[in-house]
């Protein structure tokens, strides 16, 4: 196996190769035959000669670690703050990561784990993966291709992924890159003839679910990237220019619509009323991503809401300390099987996928791991972040005697 990474390797980098081909056979080098991995032993698995202490090829990864500090090596100081940032001492960004060590799995044996199944259906779709990415906004500011490049990763893995309002790819180009239909993040702006365009414009393209979000509403105060942003000796106003319509003038998703009234991205003042409106023009699945208490959980299901995604922004909402997947349970037992329930902030490793849903969630969203691979090695990188998570997560499926999701509940985790 190791040899055929190499060869595949050394195509890659040959000048004949065309360039689409050689990102898709960078990112092949990444794979592995993950039922052999899982069964076996290989010290000669993960071993290629490294120079320094940072990662050169996306075959060096040992986990989604490995790629953060190439990223920030290869961004400007005020673009991988915004990426790193949480809000005021990024608390709620640490708790995300902390709260997994809360919980333990717990292993069963003389179960047959040979073949397994990690495919999930929702609303009618079926995923290879309960992995899927989440929203990430500006994603050019961490790689050229942005959003097509993860869309094509996407493709190649077979995973979903959401598409934020501000992102730097259209919905049609995304789609056009994955081969198949995405979801569409939604900030609605506190003009609704902005939201019906962005709703209309994301459904007529194919998008199966409108996502608002609906944490966003109080600012936030990210002392990450400002003090990042001190060391970049850019001029950032050469990109930044100041009020809403210069700010999205480079974000395809607004592309000619009339911003001119638009005050705030983010829907300042909804409420409940605002979701119901919402739920009368769009006509596929309406979710909510930013749920965090039963209290709200029920609230979304006498507004017809189809889906919540558990969330607090990866940490970059509010300093509230408390972690998605802490607050997971309670969201899980209010719509009591009714709808499905995502969850995302912190997750990184396959066993933070097992834990979430043994917790009872659907499927969980990964956003900094895949654009740190983005950052670092584009296209093949973030195939890479996605080959470690399912390979991890496969490993503690067989260790938990699981041969498929359904398998996982309760029963795989225990609390401290």
């Amino acid at each position: 196996m190791v040899s055929r990474r190499k060869f595949i390797e050394y195509i890659s980098a040959s000048p004949v190769i065309a360039p689409g081909v050689a990102s898709t056979l960078a990112g092949l080098s990444a794979l592995g035959t993950t039922e052999a991995l899982a069964q076996s032993y290989d010290v000669l698995r993960q071993a290629p000669t490294m120079n320094g202490d940072l990662i050169s090829t996306p075959a060096q990864a040992l986990n989604v670690f490995d790629f953060e500090p190439v990223a920030k090596k290869e961004l400007p100081p005020a673009h991988y703050g915004y990426l790193a940032s949480g809000v005021d001492a990024d608390k709620t960004l640490k708790a995300n990561r902390d709260a997994f060590d809360k919980i333990k799995i717990r292993a069963r044996r003389l179960i047959d784990v040979r073949k397994i199944d990690t495919s999930v259906k929702i609303f009618g779709e079926t995923w290879a993966s309960p992995i899927a990415l989440a929203p990430v906004s500006s994603v050019g500011a961490f790689h050229p291709e942005a959003e097509a490049a993860a869309a094509r990763a996407c493709k190649v893995k077979g995973h979903q992924m959401i598409l934020s309002t501000v992102g730097s790819t259209s919905i049609e180009e995304v789609i056009k890159e994955r081969g198949a239909p995405v979801w569409y993040m939604l900030y609605p702006t506190d003009d609704w003839a902005v939201t019906e365009a962005l709703v209309l414009r994301a459904e007529k393209a194919g998008a199966p679910a409108i996502v608002l979000t609906v944490d966003r509403q109080g600012g936030r105060n990210t002392e990450t990237l400002f003090r990042e942003r001190r060391g970049d000796t850019r001029t950032c106003t050469d990109c930044h220019a100041g009020g809403f319509k210069n700010e999205v003038s480079r974000k395809p998703m607004f592309d000619d619509i009339d911003v001119s009234k638009v005050t705030n991205l983010y829907g300042t003042g909804m409420t409940w009323d605002y979701v119901k409106r919402l739920r009368g023009i769009v006509k596929g699945k309406l979710v909510l991503k930013g749920i965090v208490t039963h209290e709200d959980a029920k609230q979304c299901l006498d507004y017809g809401v189809d889906a919540i995604i558990v969330s607090n922004h990866g940490g970059r909402a509010e300093e509230s300390l408390e972690a998605t997947i802490d607050a997971l349970p309670e969201v899980v037992k209010a719509v009591n099987g009714k709808i499905p329930v995502l969850v995302d902030g912190g997750f990184r490793r396959g066993t933070d996928v097992i834990k979430a849903l043994a917790s009872g969630a659907t499927a969980i969203c990964i956003g900094r791991p895949y654009v740190w691979g983005l950052a670092a090695f584009g296209q093949p990188g973030v195939e890479m972040v996605l080959t470690l998570m399912q390979r991890e997560f496969e490993t503690i499926m067989r260790q938990v005697g699981a041969t498929k999701l359904s398998e996982i509940n309760g029963n795989s985790i225990s609390r401290v």
